[in-house]
């Protein structure tokens, strides 16, 4: 445990706006979905009044960054146009930004949306293609000087899920980060805006979800902080044997929990105000 806080010492995100100090106080991504069929709150924050209403629960629970996606990623989701995307996020993401002052992220694998989404006011990229699918996005971010979020898939969302393979999941992601970190600094990316997000449930069965979470403070390269995306995953509900999604938030708080005790300083969950207070406490035991 003193390992993985001492590997954090003066860790700092920088984003477009603003850096993150993640040095000793791990901070929540609010998860703010505008799409009508993401897998765990399809529809309900469909549309700018929705969106914007759940933008301020979250601010008013401690919110440390809020991520925008228009397009579902769960097993088996099929592709949204760039126009459609850029219709359902960027003018919440406009509309957010003139009246928070806090970190936007912008969760999509398209140039073209997240172009639109900086324009708007987004700060961050989060590309759970590890931005692979679009040439043009490292460009994007290179030159926005946005913070960028290089997510791990095998596969894409239509067929990630269909059977997953590694010979050792853990050193196979690890060795993914130092490929995307040498390509990407080298097409313009500054070292200090990427994180790196293990992706927990794309092209992953349980066995390696829960390897890669046993593994969590061997996965990033040096001095770049991990994001974790668990919140309400598949993953969960095969550890339980239940698929009830409403009998995953607090399991995604124990995992919350133990991530950070691991040196995981970013966590992107539905639920901000148990998240937050499980960090908190964990960090205040920690000392």
């Amino acid at each position: 445990m003193a390992d993985a806080a001492s590997r954090q010492f003066h860790m700092i995100w920088r984003t477009r706006r603003a850096a993150l100090d993640l040095s000793d106080r791990a901070r929540v991504m609010g998860i703010l979905n505008v799409t009508p069929d993401s897998f765990s709150d399809g529809g309900s924050h469909f549309g700018i009044e929705a969106a914007l209403a759940h933008a301020r629960e979250m601010i008013a629970q401690g919110v440390d960054i809020i991520d925008v996606g228009g397009e579902s990623t769960r097993p088996g989701s099929l592709p949204v146009p760039a126009d459609e995307e850029t219709k359902r996020t960027a003018p919440v993401i406009r509309a957010l930004r003139t009246e928070w002052d806090g970190l936007i992220s912008i969760d999509t694998s398209k140039a073209a949306v997240a172009k639109a989404a900086i324009e708007s006011g987004a700060d961050i990229v989060n590309d759970v293609s590890g931005l692979r699918a679009d040439p043009q996005m490292a460009d994007v971010c290179a030159t926005s000087r946005c913070g960028v979020v290089v997510m791990h898939m095998q596969g894409t969302p239509q067929n990630m899920q269909v059977a997953p393979h590694y010979a050792d999941v853990v050193s196979e992601v690890a060795d993914f980060f130092k490929e995307r970190m040498a390509s990407l600094t080298a097409q313009g990316i500054a070292p200090e805006n990427i994180c790196v997000d293990p992706g927990i449930g794309f092209g992953k069965n349980l066995d390696q979800n829960i390897a890669l979470l046993r593994a969590l403070n061997q996965i990033a390269p040096a001095g770049r902080p991990l994001l974790l995306g668990v919140s309400r995953k598949s993953c969960i509900a095969g550890m339980l044997e239940s698929t009830d999604i409403k009998e995953r938030d607090w399991p995604t708080v124990a995992i919350t929990s133990w991530a950070r005790q691991q040196g995981t300083m970013l966590h992107r969950v539905h639920e901000v105000r148990p998240n937050l207070q499980a960090l908190r406490m964990t960090e205040a035991i920690m000392g």
